[in-house]
């Protein structure tokens, strides 16, 4: 996962899976949130505009937290 954030024009990216130029399908969630989906129709991304007011934070400071994913073992 890479997260992206131009302060420039205050819009976040979170892309959850790289894509292929031209192969997203773009739905709007909200005026501000735009998910992306892959050929598969599995999420890829997620465009947030405007994005210090839709979070309502300040994001330059931005803290992440990742929990460790559980493995599966087959038996």
């Amino acid at each position: 996962m890479k997260i992206y954030y131009d302060a420039e024009i205050d819009a976040l990216y979170i892309e959850f899976r790289p894509l292929a130029a031209g192969t997203a399908e773009n739905r709007d969630l909200t005026e501000d949130i735009t998910a992306n989906y892959a050929p598969d129709g599995k999420i890829a991304g997620l465009e947030i505009l405007d994005a210090s007011s839709v979070l309502e934070a300040d994001l330059g400071k931005i803290i992440f937290e990742f929990s460790p994913v559980p493995t599966l073992v087959k038996a």
